[in-house]
């Protein structure tokens, strides 16, 4: 990771064995010996990557003024407690005595701040963004700035040249400190109007540095100018260093929320109920839609080839934003997670391996038609696992044979015991 965010985060990241990778001869030998005792699984990872900086000054900040700061509890219990508040908040009179009974079948869509730890909607995202970098513009302002400038400003092509030419300037500076022509920009000059003004968040960013807007003569008339204060000439490392830091940013993305649930051996296991927001068109779109295209498939199905049919349905899956799930285990429990539709197939076997008891023993997974999930490049689309999908899980065959020839026996329970506490019933 880029400078800006090795200061910002921490991310420790653990890889198992996954589908398709084959234990060597040694390791094969030994695999029923080692199965005869008891295996200590691994620690899962940690999590995903945290701002450290970022959320310790948020966290100063609410400590100055007073407010303590309540840490969502990132187990499957907190998750489904929050997303049944949610949706009772959003419940009529006629509503309320059947929305616990929905709450274990109905799939919210949840995104988690890296700043604050928060759970929210999608449509809470990005007033709750605003909110945060406003608030960190108090005790960091730099940083604030420099995270406005990536995430608020869409087209990154822009950002780049933005932060680019700001970095030509601060280069300027940095070489040459005792020529004052380099330590004042002046506001209306085109190059500045045209690649940066247009960026918002990027005056904050002079102002953070040690810039100070003035008014000055110009070649005809007073004109405003940035110009660098006499504390920030002297020190020009720190002058480098938010240079680099502005150069490195990303974005500040709220992640998608797993939502891991456990369900017991159900027959609705291939029932979903997914909400709007799972969508790109509104439900009576999609509706519509598929009126026009039932009549057409009916009207066409003699002439159309298989390659013309897949052409369609992927195109038909591009309308899906996110897909949930499931995983059938072999001991019947139930495994679910929400992703991106266009998430890779990894993200699915890291989700997984992270539940297993035994993360190191390969595995596979047979999609709804019975074939393997093989490519973990390909996307979750490409795959056509979306909106939805209940998937099978099982050891790999080779594997499992060798141990079963060394008298070695599987776990009764696949996935980590302390999960088997959260099990829920599927309505």
């Amino acid at each position: 990771m880029k400078k800006f965010l090795d200061g910002l985060k921490s991310d420790i990241k653990f890889k198992g064995a996954g589908p398709g990778h084959k234990l060597s001869e040694d390791t094969r030998e030994n695999v029923a010996k080692v199965t005869k005792e008891q295996v200590k699984p691994r620690k899962p990872p940690t999590g995903e990557a945290q701002i450290a900086a970022a959320s310790a000054a948020m966290a100063r900040m609410e400590s100055l003024q007073g407010r303590t700061k309540v840490q969502s509890k990132d187990t499957t219990t907190g998750r489904k407690e929050m997303i049944e508040q949610k949706e009772e908040s959003n419940v009529g009179p006629k509503d309320i005595g059947t929305t616990r009974k929905k709450s274990s079948s109905v799939c919210t869509v949840l995104f988690r701040c890296p700043l604050t730890d928060e759970l929210l909607r999608k449509e809470e995202r990005e007033g709750h963004i605003r909110n945060v970098l406003q608030r960190l513009s108090t005790t960091d302002p730099t940083s604030a700035a420099i995270l406005k400038i990536h995430t608020y400003n869409k087209d990154r092509e822009k950002v780049k040249l933005g932060t680019e030419t700001i970095a030509k300037y601060m280069n300027n500076i940095i070489s040459h400190p005792e020529e004052e022509k380099y330590c004042r920009i002046k506001l209306s000059n085109k190059v500045f109007q045209e690649k940066i003004s247009c960026l918002e968040g990027s005056h904050e960013f002079f102002e953070a540095v040690g810039f100070e807007k003035k008014t000055m003569p110009g070649q005809d008339l007073q004109e405003e100018f940035f110009v660098l204060g006499g504390d920030a000439l002297k020190n020009l490392d720190a002058l480098h260093g938010h240079c680099d830091a502005l150069l490195s940013a990303e974005p500040l993305r709220l992640s998608l929320e797993r939502q891991l649930r456990i369900f017991m051996p159900s027959i609705e296991a291939a029932h979903f109920d997914l909400p709007d927001d799972f969508f790109n068109l509104t439900a009576e779109e999609i509706k519509r839609e598929q009126r026009e295209r039932t009549e057409m498939v009916e009207r066409n199905a003699v002439l159309r080839t298989k390659a013309m049919r897949e052409r369609e349905e992927q195109r038909e899956m591009k309308k899906y934003n996110y897909t949930v799930l499931r995983i059938k285990l072999p001991d019947g429990y139930i495994l679910q997670g929400i992703f991106f539709a266009r998430e890779r197939v990894s993200a699915l076997f890291d989700f997984l391996r992270e539940q297993l008891q035994n993360d190191w023993l390969p595995f596979e997974l047979l999609a709804p038609g019975g074939h393997k999930v093989e490519n973990e490049q390909a996307t979750l689309i490409e795959c056509g696992l979306v909106p939805s999908a209940l998937l099978t899980f099982r050891w790999d065959e080779a594997v499992m044979a060798d141990v079963e020839a060394g008298g070695g026996q599987s776990s009764v329970s696949v996935i980590k015991p302390e999960l088997l506490s959260k099990v829920e019933q599927l309505t």
